[in-house]
């Protein structure tokens, strides 16, 4: 059994007070984490592009969710400057800190984006068209090393929902900084068009995904019946393929097991220095 101190979670919230699935998958992952491994917690939730609220640096873990919108409209705003204030001072603290007190984050889809631009990686820009739906996800360089990744197979399944990207990795920033992509988009041969990053670890202890390691089959089927989002699968993928996700939601080895694997990896990944193991 483990035994620790109270963990800290600071989510942070960036559905700017949209209805969502996402905040409400995060949360079910980390209090069914946490309650599995019989550990004290304590979890917060932060609005920040509503309500401009920003977590400090005495969090153990952040998890900064996707959102609707542009990673652009709001820039200069104060809730982004103070975003990216918090991302560098925990990535200060964690070039100075000891293993037992860095922080851990875990950026997801607009967060992605927007630690894209704080960290000068590529080109975030908007997609021709809206990616929406359930697509293979392929690792790449660091993505086969990456532990988070390694009980998931090439290419793995995950939920995309997003009208930007990020594309044109900057090589010299990614070495400067250490930083690796891990995952890419699908190769489309018969599309002309760069492929998007669908992962990047900018650090030891930060990560991001631009696809949704949160989202569940039930959330998943709720926007997939939605009409807007029907039409928007079947235009650009057709009729065979809107079914077929359809029929792939409960699948074992598909978005389930996605979930399954990552943010608790991730969990693993950031408590362990704190977890003490007693044989009962």
């Amino acid at each position: 059994m483990a035994k620790n101190c109270n963990i800290r979670v600071a989510v942070l919230d960036m559905n700017n007070g949209m209805k969502n699935q996402g905040l409400r998958c995060i949360l079910e992952i980390l209090n069914s984490y946490f309650k599995s491994k019989n550990i004290a917690f304590d979890i917060r939730v932060f609005d920040v592009r509503q309500k401009d609220e920003i977590p400090d640096i005495s969090f153990d873990v952040y998890i900064s969710s996707g959102g609707p919108g542009s990673p652009f409209d709001e820039e200069g705003w104060t809730w982004e400057q103070k975003f990216f204030l918090l991302i560098n001072q925990l990535y200060k603290h964690n070039e100075k800190a000891d293993n037992d007190t860095k922080k851990h984050v875990f950026f997801i889809c607009h967060s992605f984006q927007l630690a894209c631009r704080f960290f000068k990686i590529g080109k975030v820009c908007r997609r021709k068209s809206t990616s929406f739906g359930v697509f293979p996800v392929h690792k790449i360089w660091g993505g086969f090393e990456e532990s988070l990744f390694e009980q998931l197979p090439d290419p793995f399944y995950a939920v995309d929902s997003r009208d930007f990207q990020v594309i044109e990795p900057d090589f010299d920033q990614l070495k400067s900084i250490g930083a690796t992509i891990l995952a890419i988009e699908k190769e489309r041969p018969h599309v002309p068009l760069e492929r998007a990053i669908m992962a990047i670890r900018f650090s030891p202890e930060m990560i991001g995904t631009q696809f949704h390691p949160e989202a569940d089959a039930n959330s998943m089927r709720d926007h997939l019946l939605q009409d807007i989002n029907k039409e928007r699968v079947i235009n650009e993928h057709g009729a065979a393929k809107y079914y077929d996700m359809l029929d792939k939601l409960e699948d074992e080895d598909k978005i389930l097991l996605t979930q399954k694997i990552i943010l608790p990896a991730f969990l693993d990944k950031a408590l362990e220095k704190h977890f003490v193991f007693t044989i009962e």
